[in-house]
């Protein structure tokens, strides 16, 4: 994708650093991070620098090579494993995350006790990862493109761009195939509270692209659908479970419960590598519960060019904020994946799925 007419990625291996967009700084700010240990970017994970599954799933991958290239080479296995354990706690739900950090290890598992062969492999599985991720979202950008193009007025909810991947994106990548073929998309941007992903990130995207967008509350999505103005709603996801339920971003079963009294269709975008198997429904998906913090406080620019926290609650109110929901498979059109567009139903998932 484009920053500035620029084709970049969301993150990438440069001798052993892993450099990314800082995505708390969008879209007033745009800066690059160094992470140059895995420790560092197990820090990246927790706090959010990186977000979205992919992306996340693609720095655990390159976290576990970082390990490797760290590793003693007497404590090699050992020093790994933890590191990868460590990495693995940074987020609970998103599924890409266990799939990136397993690719890897499995590659060095493969060298056996070839310590210099086991490092060379784990770099280049590592950016392998890397590259399927681009890959498979270019491939549903190319599978979904017809859908978005046949109903051009888009939900989206949250950031499912190529920021939240390595480059393209799930639920945004359609859009961007549809819009460079020609089509004129208009994209509704749910702002998604309580980090507003849609308003900071999705609303930039679509800005460096080209496509007309109008940023909307959270709980406007339900007017605009009822009112006839969106054609289809399309997200992401970061765990669809083995019978089709898709954990995504909080919000997104509400959207999902509002199109279907609409009738308008919803569609999940996601690649093969965030569908957990092991997973038998939505009600065994992890809910990240996070900091109230969120909630309480907002996050922006200050008219003088600080970066500031304000608290927006009374002082002695509480906050939950479960960063996650689940949407049954039942409210879901269906699912858009690099390897097809299948049915969210057991079979539609096992025809897709990975190993």
């Amino acid at each position: 994708m484009r920053v500035d007419g620029i084709p970049t990625r969301t993150l990438w291996w440069e001798n052993g650093v892993i450099r990314m967009i800082d995505q708390p700084k969008l879209p007033h700010r745009f800066v690059i991070v160094e992470l140059p240990t895995w420790r560092e970017t197990a820090v990246a994970i927790r706090d959010m620098t990186v977000r979205g599954a992919g992306a996340i799933g693609a720095t655990g991958a390159l976290g576990v090579a970082q390990a490797a290239v760290e590793a003693p080479e007497r404590e090699f296995h050992t020093f790994v494993t933890a590191a990868a354990n460590t990495l693995r706690s940074t987020r609970p739900t998103a599924q890409n995350l266990f799939a990136g950090i397993d690719y890897v290890l499995r590659a060095i598992e493969a060298e056996g006790d070839d310590i210099a062969l086991a490092r060379e492999a784990a770099v280049a599985a590592g950016n392998a990862f890397c590259d399927d991720d681009a890959e498979s979202c270019r491939r549903i950008g190319e599978l979904g493109a017809p859908i978005v193009t046949a109903r051009p007025r888009v939900s989206t909810h949250c950031n499912a761009g190529w920021l939240a991947f390595v480059d393209w994106g799930s639920a945004l990548s359609p859009i961007y195939a549809a819009a460079r073929g020609g089509a004129m998309p208009f994209v509704f941007v749910d702002e998604t509270r309580p980090r507003q992903q849609g308003s900071q990130l999705t609303a930039w995207e679509l800005g460096q692209e080209g496509i007309a967008h109008a940023i909307i509350a959270d709980n406007a999505t339900g007017h605009y659908l009822k009112a006839g103005d969106i054609d289809m709603v399309i997200v992401g996801s970061d765990r669809i479970a083995a019978n089709g339920d898709v954990a995504n971003k909080i919000g997104t079963y509400t959207s999902a419960l509002a199109a279907r009294a609409a009738g308008v269709p919803f569609y999940v975008a996601a690649p093969t590598t965030t569908i957990a198997s092991h997973t038998p429904t939505g009600a065994d998906i992890p809910i990240e519960e996070r900091s109230p913090d969120e909630v309480l406080y907002v996050w922006g620019w200050s008219d003088d060019g600080r970066f500031i926290r304000v608290r927006t609650a009374p002082a002695s109110s509480t906050a939950k904020n479960p960063a996650f929901d689940v949407t049954p498979a039942e409210l879901v059109t269906a699912i858009i994946t690099e390897r097809g567009i299948v049915p969210a139903t057991v079979e539609g998932i096992r025809s897709v799925a990975r190993g």
